[in-house]
């Protein structure tokens, strides 16, 4: 009677586990493998949305002009789950690691039944007691190659090392030139080392870099097997990016800790990712960050001293001064080094310093804050002193600015990079609407992360471009780089920005510029040439802010009719200058149905450029293949 029991309780759990997965079957084929534009972002079980682990890729979603959408895994999972649709599904690193089988087996029916899965680093390696497989991930069949090999390799499962791609991949990722180095050149090497095959042709091989010290490493899990995917990065370790077909489906795996990489001031790759993923794999229409879908550049200047009132003076002929606007940030007290020293931009009292200033003023170029009243001292002392003691120095230097330019001083540069999180909170309780900043370089405007955390709300930060190891001129001279490098670098972040149509900073001293003279002459005929011709841009840094920051307010929904596609937006003053971007590969040409706009074809895809008005409808058509 008892063993009678047992196989009855038996037969039973396998009915209800059949029952469940026949459900699941049900629910991942009908819902998920949909054309709505929705990304779902898979959130453990009792984790909150407001978790900054989550909230970052939320963010990243809405700076790419995407729809990311938290849902936690039960809702994932449950059979009934309301008629939400989405285009693909992203699995993050750190908070995600555990998993249970049920959950495994559901991710591997939706890819299989066509659903586009982006795995990230190591979701979904453990289990839900928090051991890992034996042998290898879980996902390791999706993924197309063998990682997390705990039992093999303990300790030394995790690596860092270079990370190394091609020039023709990074510059697909959105990546710009200088963040990868050497970014020019090609070769006709049809194999990359490690065994790695390049795209199609072959390319240059690139690593990635970082300001200041050039060498930058990530940590990867040492991967093993032949990737019959799309490498898109690699190292020593193996596969540190790719894309794997699995069945109807497929799975762009990213073996980078994204998050914690974001979290820790290096956002560019988990942004680079999720803009591919959902322009790559998926062709979504996204609202973009750049007003009238025009791209262009920050060129930020940093005024320490009275040592750059003569580079100034001497400027005026260049024909820099006949374009603009710039941002121009002063450090404007009667002290440069220490505090008596005389040498200071000296704002107050100096005639020639407030003569210089009204002439930026009279060009349209905004005026900003670099540091605090007095630059070496404030650099030196910011992130040791108390804060409350050198608050004095930004508030002086703010109000000396707005005395001579009579406006609101909203833009900031820390001296030497040196800003903490106490000086970011300052600018923002003080009207501060954007900051140039030395982490998350690469990147366009960004609402930054800091030890985890978000560090603030309406503010921006506007990392550096950097050519390698160097970012203002005066360093590319310190640092051995030739003219003509220099000369190229400058023509390919250019053609990257306007191409691209996104916004990038770059920034440099009076004195450092000096002497490339001739260079910033011919740089300049060309950003001139694009600029008349609509493609390029300058954009000061309190412009973008604003345009940004406005954008945030844009509430906009995609439906889909039976490949009829309705894109609805609202805006709660107007919608004048919002872009949106969709690939011309795999949408027709978009009519307004309401509101004032235009369509413009752009190569490979339509941008509807709306007009002044609070409310915008148009529709398209999804091309068969």
């Amino acid at each position: 009677m008892k063993q009678r029991r047992t196989i009855i309780a038996a037969s039973c759990a396998i009915i209800v586990v059949l029952a469940a997965w026949t459900l699941v079957s049900w629910a991942t084929h009908d819902r998920f493998r949909s054309t709505a534009d929705r990304l779902l972002l898979l959130v453990p079980d009792g984790t909150s949305f407001s978790n900054p682990k989550v909230a970052m890729w939320l963010d990243a979603g809405s700076e790419e002009g995407l729809h990311v959408v938290p849902v936690h895994d039960s809702d994932f999972l449950r059979p009934l789950w309301g008629e939400s649709k989405c285009a693909g599904v992203i699995l993050p690193d750190s908070i995600h690691q555990q998993a249970s089988d049920l959950f495994i087996a559901t991710l591997h029916r939706f890819v299989a039944d066509g659903g586009k899965l982006m795995l990230v680093y190591d979701a979904g390696t453990f289990s839900l007691n928090g051991t890992f497989a034996a042998g290898r991930s879980r996902l390791s069949d999706l993924v197309g190659v063998d990682y997390a090999l705990y039992n093999k390799l303990g300790d030394k499962t995790i690596q860092w090392n270079k990370v190394t791609s091609t020039n023709a991949i990074v510059s697909q990722m959105e990546i710009p030139p200088g963040k990868y180095y050497p970014f020019h050149a090609e070769t006709n090497t049809s194999t990359a080392k490690d065994g790695f095959i390049n795209s199609p042709g072959g390319t240059f091989e690139t690593e990635l870099r970082r300001y200041k010290y050039g060498d930058l490493q990530y940590p990867s899990f040492v991967t093993s097997g032949n990737y019959t995917g799309e490498v898109l990065f690699h190292s020593s370790n193996g596969l540190v990016a790719g894309e794997h077909s699995y069945q109807k489906g497929s799975v762009l795996f990213v073996n980078l800790p994204l998050g914690y990489l974001k979290g820790s001031t290096d956002g560019l790759l988990l942004h680079a990712f999720l803009k591919y993923f959902a322009g790559h794999a998926l062709s979504l229409p996204y609202l973009m960050p750049v007003p009238d879908g025009v791209g262009g550049l920050v060129l930020n200047w940093h005024i320490d001293s009275n040592a750059a009132i003569k580079p100034l003076q001497e400027m005026s002929s260049w024909k820099l001064m006949q374009q603009g606007p710039y941002s121009i940030h002063i450090t404007a007290g009667p002290d440069a080094g220490q505090e008596g020293d005389k040498k200071g931009f000296d704002v107050d009292h100096n005639p020639v310093s407030q003569g210089l200033i009204r002439k930026f003023m009279g060009l349209g170029y905004d005026v900003g804050s670099h540091g605090g009243w007095i630059h070496d001292y404030f650099s030196a002392h910011v992130e040791t002193d108390n804060p409350k003691d050198l608050e004095k120095f930004l508030a002086l230097n703010k109000n000396a600015l707005e005395r001579v330019t009579g406006k609101p001083v909203v833009e900031y540069s820390a001296p030497n990079g040196n800003q903490p999180p106490w000086v970011t909170h300052w600018l923002e309780s003080h009207g501060f609407v954007a900051y140039y900043f030395t982490g998350d370089t690469g990147m366009g405007p960004t609402q930054g992360y800091r030890n985890g955390d978000r560090e603030a709300h309406n503010v921006w930060a506007f990392p550096i471009l950097h050519l390698d190891r160097a970012a203002g001129f005066e360093e590319m001279s310190t640092e051995g780089y030739s003219a003509p490098e220099i000369e190229s670098w400058l023509t390919a972040i250019t053609d990257f920005a306007a191409e691209q149509r996104s916004v990038r900073l770059v920034y440099f001293h009076p004195p450092g510029i000096l002497q490339y003279h001739a260079l910033v002459d011919r740089w300049l005929e060309k950003t001139g040439r694009l600029k008349a011709d609509g493609q390029f841009r300058w954009y000061t840094m309190t412009e973008i802010a604003n345009f940004l920051n406005s954008r945030k307010q844009v509430k906009w929904k995609v439906s889909n009719n039976g490949g009829l596609v309705t894109v609805e937006a609202t805006h709660p003053q107007t919608l004048d200058h919002e872009t949106w971007r969709l690939p011309a590969s795999r949408f027709a040409e978009p009519k307004i149905v309401q509101g004032a706009a235009k369509v413009v074809r752009d190569n490979q895809a339509w941008m509807i450029i709306a007009g002044d008005g609070k409310d915008l409808r148009f529709e398209t058509e999804i091309l068969t293949k």
